[in-house]
């Protein structure tokens, strides 16, 4: 898969997963912020902000099990989640 075939998968997977109705579990969501921010985020390691504390710990838990793969490999984790868990509509 050439950079602009992922690119394009990727744009359509992110679309497919902000457009879902399906409720997913929390440690699934967190896999797409960790997985969508390693893909998208250049400089260096993101940091969750919010208010909510607890909630920005797991989303940093999150982001520190993914922090090793590079862009290309968190755009590709990414699409493998969108098409295991989110199905189209028929």
């Amino acid at each position: 898969m050439t950079e602009e075939e992922l690119n394009i998968a990727f744009e359509e997977a992110y679309k497919r997963a902000c457009n879902t109705t399906i409720i997913l579990p929390p440690d699934i969501m967190l896999y797409f912020y960790a997985y969508y921010k390693q893909a998208t985020y250049i400089d260096g390691f993101y940091t969750p902000s919010g208010n909510n504390q607890l909630r920005n710990a797991f989303k940093l838990n999150a982001l520190f099990q993914v922090k090793n793969l590079t862009p290309r490999e968190a755009k590709l984790k990414y699409i493998e989640l969108v098409n295991k868990h989110i199905t189209d509509p028929e």
